[in-house]
């Protein structure tokens, strides 16, 4: 018995491949009646523009943002610390005592750094695949991420006694 099929690695003549799928052979069908066909109507496909300048400034924009992120979130991982140096440059009398809230809120605020920069470096990436202009989606994702950030280092700042202390004193 002779096996029609191909060995391993052995490609299929097209005879084979239609006694595979269970196709009479192409000797048994009849052509089709020939069908004036169409000429395709040409496709104006213009082609990727390449933009090196902005790849370059797209890429030192989101390693500069990365190093600023490992940084900023090791600082706000002990943010009571980093409330007391600033309360100190700042000349407010006292120490910033809020440290549940503290330890809590820059916990967040190193998360959403990260999951900040993150997002933006992937459409970033997206974008410079498409070969679209991307240098401002570093820029709009800092100023984003930023925003957040503001608001969760906030919150435990606003409910130190010694914060609000120094600044119901500035409205006096």
């Amino acid at each position: 018995m002779s096996d029609l099929r191909p060995q391993y690695g052995e490609l299929a003549t097209p005879e084979e491949q239609r006694h595979a799928a269970g196709l009479p052979p192409l000797s048994a069908v009849q052509p089709a009646a020939a069908v004036p066909e169409a000429a395709p109507e040409p496709v104006a496909v213009e082609p990727a523009r390449r933009r090196p300048v902005d790849r370059f400034v797209t890429v030192a924009l989101l390693a500069y943002g990365l190093i600023n992120v490992v940084l900023t979130a090791m600082s706000y991982l002990d943010l009571p610390a980093s409330m007391n140096q600033t309360m100190k440059m700042l000349g407010i009398d006292g120490e910033f005592t809020n440290f549940a809230q503290g330890r809590l809120w820059g916990t967040i605020a190193a998360i959403v750094l990260v999951i900040g920069w993150c997002v933006t470096a992937a459409l970033s990436i997206r974008r410079l695949r498409r070969s679209k202009l991307s240098w401002w989606v570093p820029i709009v994702g800092a100023t984003v991420t930023l925003l957040i950030t503001s608001v969760c280092i906030a919150v435990p700042m606003m409910g130190d006694p010694a914060f609000m202390a120094y600044v119901n004193s500035i409205g006096q």
